[in-house]
Formats: structure tokens, sequence, C-alpha cells
């Protein structure tokens, strides 16, 4: 089933809203209207009920009944036109009761239960009729019950004609308060489809488009921003891969030719022994070449979908640095350069993945050897500075430019693009490097100088060393 559009489902909610506005205004505006209609009526009633009160303590103290009901019946009955009126003693003996209340049992209730004036509508034979019921106190000695009513027809008929305008009007507001709420939705949405008709145009031969920018400075600019920037990661994320997409192929592309070259010079005429040899070891190399960066781009690829598995757990970081030392004092003998180790006496423990943190030593000290000639000199450092163990690796090689010093952790970038060719490099050795580091939650960083060599300080949090469970004894 398909869902209503936010624009109708915003009209509905709006007209709902307004109805019930609507009937909230028109019924709290009829009882008021009610209220004071019939205050003006009950004003009338007292002000009648006072004159009772006047012609009662005009007559003689000592009257009788008889003679108070006579006076009552001729003067005030007839004079006054007391149709709707009846007077009681406070012994229940009446002293006058009209024709009408006579004929239609007036509901007065017992004199003794009348403590103070009671007001109350009724409809008689169809008639609305406003009646009230009160005590006249110590008048010539007597006390009092007075019924006095008024016909309330303009009270019914304002309040009939006012209901009936709301009925009338009401729907008529209805109506045109949808058509507004309509209108307001569609004009406030319009934006949000200006966006979708946008957003649906962009593909990947478009990146570089983005949504109309919108000046409201309200939960739709702010949508509209919140797109824009998803859209510039999504350029950048994108162009990344492509960028990496191409710089792979490139650079498999270099030593799979150089394979096939120097087989088919091999296979071209006969050649001897010594010369065939010498192109195996061609191959050979380039294949090793090859390998390597193939395994470091499944290393990146691992690693930017998430697959890369770190197993984080407490690493003395002078223990590892031992074993790595080890392997590449053999590698300084060969290329005749010096290489030294700083490593700080006392264990120094961080939250890490063993392997991975060796990969990142491998990586730096692979670099320093590669870009030092000799006969040049890599130092190895490990120290702690408040809550950081801090590794760097420091060469006296050729430095690096400082227009070149943020870049150098991008994938496939190299400073010098023939060197790094000729020494085996293709760019990813340090962009592995800056990886492992942020699984690592630390920070990475050179300072250089051209000529003046480069050193690179990895900084990582610091543990407490582990409690060991004590042997047996």
């Amino acid at each position: 089933m398909r869902r209503l559009s936010i624009g109708v489902r915003l009209t509905l909610w709006y007209l709902a809203i307004f109805a019930l506005a609507q009937v909230l205004f028109g019924v709290g505006m009829w009882l008021i209207l009610r209220h004071n209609l019939y205050d003006m009526v009950d004003d009338d009633l007292e002000s009648q009920v006072d004159d009772l009160k006047n012609f009662l303590e005009a007559q003689k103290p000592d009257a009788s009944v008889a003679k108070l009901r006579e006076e009552v019946t001729e003067s005030y009955g007839i004079e006054h036109s007391g149709d709707y009126l009846a007077v009681y003693l406070e012994r229940g003996d009446l002293i006058y009761r009209s024709a009408f209340l006579e004929a239609h049992q007036s509901a007065l209730f017992p004199p003794e239960q009348i403590t103070r004036p009671i007001k109350r509508s009724r409809r008689i034979e169809g008639r609305p009729f406003r009646f009230i019921l009160t005590k006249l106190n110590q008048i010539n000695g007597h006390i009092y019950t007075v019924e006095m009513g008024v016909p309330a027809d303009d009270v019914a008929e304002t309040l009939s004609q006012f209901r009936s305008y709301l009925l009338m009007f009401a729907p008529l507001l209805l109506l045109a308060a949808a058509g507004g709420g309509y209108w307001l939705s569609r004009r406030a949405l319009s934006p949000v489809d200006a966006l979708v008709q946008t957003a649906r145009a962009i593909s990947g031969t478009n990146l570089n488009s983005r949504l109309q920018k919108l000046e409201t400075g309200d939960e739709l600019q702010r949508l509209s921003d919140t797109l824009n920037e998803m859209l510039d990661r999504i350029e950048s994320a994108f162009r990344r891969i492509t960028q990496f997409t191409a710089d792979a192929s490139h650079e498999l592309r270099t030593p799979l030719s150089l394979i096939r070259t120097e087989a088919e010079l091999a296979l071209r005429r006969s050649r001897g022994e010594a010369e065939y040899q010498e192109s195996l070891r061609h191959i050979l190399l380039e294949a090793e070449r090859t390998t390597a960066l193939i395994e470091q781009l499944l290393a990146m690829a691992r690693a930017d979908s998430g697959r890369e598995t770190v197993h984080l757990e407490p690493v003395d970081l002078r223990q590892t640095l031992e074993r790595v030392v080890a392997g590449w004092q053999q590698v300084a003998a060969v290329r005749n350069l010096q290489f030294s180790e700083q490593l700080d006496p006392q264990d120094v423990f961080v939250t890490g993945d063993q392997t991975l943190l060796r990969r990142l030593i491998d990586i730096l000290l692979d670099n320093a050897f590669k870009y030092t000639t000799s006969p040049g000199s890599v130092q190895l450092r490990l120290e702690t500075e408040g809550e950081s163990a801090v590794i760097s690796v420091q060469d006296s090689g050729e430095g690096i430019a400082e227009p070149d010093q943020s870049k150098i952790f991008e994938r496939f970038y190299r400073v010098d693009q023939a060197r790094s060719r000729a020494q085996g490099g293709a760019g990813l050795g340090l962009a592995i490097a800056a990886w492992i580091v942020m699984q690592h939650r630390g920070s990475i960083r050179v300072e250089s100088r051209l000529g003046q060599g480069a050193t690179f300080r990895v900084e990582l949090p610091r543990i407490a060393s582990p409690v060991r469970n004590p042997l047996p004894a």
C-alpha cells in the first residue's frame, strides 16, 4: 500500500488540529455567550425580586396571611404582571402563585432547603424560561420564599443563531484552511523536491555536482548542507578509489612489462647459460617486487574494507623492537651504514597488535635505509614521555622538502618518482604505517630538512605493566 506524501500528511495533520481548535473555540464562545446572556436575565430577575421585597416591606407588620395574599394578588400580581411568580411564607403557607405556575406544577424546592439564591433554566411546553428561587429574610417579622421567572426566548434564539452561524462557517473555514495548509506544505517542501531532483541526477560521472545552496536558516538548509558534505566525502572517497586503481594498475604494469620484455628477449634467439641466468635473475627481481606490491595492495584493500583483523593485547615495545633490530643489523652491514638503537631500559607496554607494530617498525626502518646513502647512519629510539610511548627513526639521508612532508603518508605518493622506482618503492609503505598508527590510537609525524636527514616520530598511548600470575611453588 502506497503511503501518503509528506505534503498530504502535513495538510491532514494541519486540518485535524485546525478542526479541533475550531471545535474548542466554538464551544468556548458558545458557553461564554450563554453565560453572559443568562447573567443579563438574572440581573433582571434580581431587580424584580428587589421590587417585590420593597413591596412586601411596605405592608403592615401585623397583616394576616389572608391580607398579605390579597395585597400581593391584587396589587403586585395584577399591576406588575406576576405571571411567573410564587410567594410562600417560611412555614410553607402560600401567599401567591400565578396561574401559569399553578397549571405547570412549579418545581419549587421545600422552603427549608433554600439557603441561598438558586438560578435555573426550565423549558415549559417547549418554551425556555429562567427562574430564581431565593429567601427574603426578616421583612416585617416574616421570612418569604420567592420563585420568580421570565421567558428566555431571546436568549434561546440568540444561542440558536450563534450555533447556526458556527455550523455554517466552520466547514468553509475548514475548506479554506485545507487549501492554505496544502499550499503552505507544498511551498515549504518545494526545496526538498529540488534537492531530490538534483540528487537523482548525481552519479559516478558527475560527483562534483552539488545540491542547491539554501539560505533559509532552517532544517532544510541544514539538510542540504549535510547532504553536500556527504557528497564531498563520497567524491573524495570515489576519487581516492579511482586514483588507487589507476596507481595500482600503473605500478603493476611496469614490472609485468619488464618481465614480458625480458622473457621475449631471452626467447628471441639462442643464448648461453650465463645470459639465460641473467635474464632469469631480472625476471625474479621484478617478480619479487610485484609480489611485495601486491601484498601491500591487499593490505590496503583489507584495511579499507575493515577486514584487516587487529588483535589488541598488552605488548612490550622494548622486546618487540629488540627482535626487529637483530634483522636490520645485517641489512646495515650489507649497505655499509651505521645502525644504532637506544631503547628505554624499562619495559614499555602499549595496547596493540604485535604483528602490526613490527610491520610499522619495518616500514620506517626500510624507508630510512632506502633513502640513506653510504656512509650514513640510521638510529632507532624508544622512550617514554608522560603517558605516551615514543618510537623515533632518524636517518642521515637526503631529507624531505617541506611541501612534500604533508603528502608522504598518502597512497602512491613518492617524492622522487625515478629514484623510488629504482629502489623498489611503490609509495604505499608510509600509508600503511599511518593506518597502523591510527588503529592504535596514536600519531605519526615527520621532521626533516633537505640534506639533513629525516626523523619519523610515532606516539602511542602507554599502559601500566600487566600483572603476571606467579608460578606455582
